[in-house]
C-alpha cells in the first residue's frame, strides 16, 4: 500500500493502516457504532496485544482469548468481545479465499462491480459501506 492514511489521528495507529491491507480492512469492519477513529484504531491495538495482524494466526486464535484481548480497556470497539468474533471471521475469509493477502481482494477483482461484490461478502459489509471502502 502506499498511501499515507490519516484516519485515525493517531501516527503509530495510522501507520499501521497504511502498511497493512489486513488492518485497513480491520479498520473499516469495526467503523460502526463507534466513533471513526477509535474504530480505525483498533488495527493497532490488536498489533500492540497480538503481536501480529497475520489472517491466518488471528483466525487460528482461540476465540475466548482473543475476545478478552480485544475487549480489555482500552477495547478495539465498544463491543469488543463481539467484534473480535467478526475480526477472527473477517480473517478466516481473507484465508479461504485470499491465501492470507486480503491486498488480493481489491487486486484481482476484474472491475468494480466484482470488488464491491467481494467487499459485501465480507462480515460487517453491506452495500454502502462496500463503495465507501472501494472509494480508498
Amino acid at each position: 500500500m502506499d498511501a499515507d492514511l490519516t484516519i485515525a489521528q493517531q501516527p503509530e495507529a495510522d501507520r499501521v493502516l497504511s502498511g497493512d491491507p489486513f488492518a485497513l480492512l480491520t479498520g473499516m469492519l469495526l467503523d460502526q457504532q463507534y466513533p471513526m477513529e477509535h474504530a480505525f484504531a483498533g488495527p493497532a491495538k490488536i498489533l500492540a496485544r497480538f503481536g501480529t495482524l497475520d489472517p491466518g494466526a488471528i483466525a487460528a486464535a482461540e476465540p475466548t482469548a482473543f475476545a478478552d484481548l480485544c475487549a480489555t480497556p482500552p477495547a478495539i470497539h465498544r463491543y469488543g468481545r463481539s467484534m473480535a468474533g467478526r475480526v477472527q471471521a473477517l480473517a478466516a475469509i481473507v484465508c479461504e479465499r485470499y491465501d492470507g493477502d486480503a491486498e488480493r481482494i481489491w487486486t484481482t477483482a476484474k472491475g468494480t462491480p466484482e470488488l464491491l461484490a467481494r467487499l459485501e461478502a465480507l462480515p460487517g459489509f453491506g452495500a454502502q459501506k462496500a463503495r465507501i471502502f472501494a472509494a480508498l
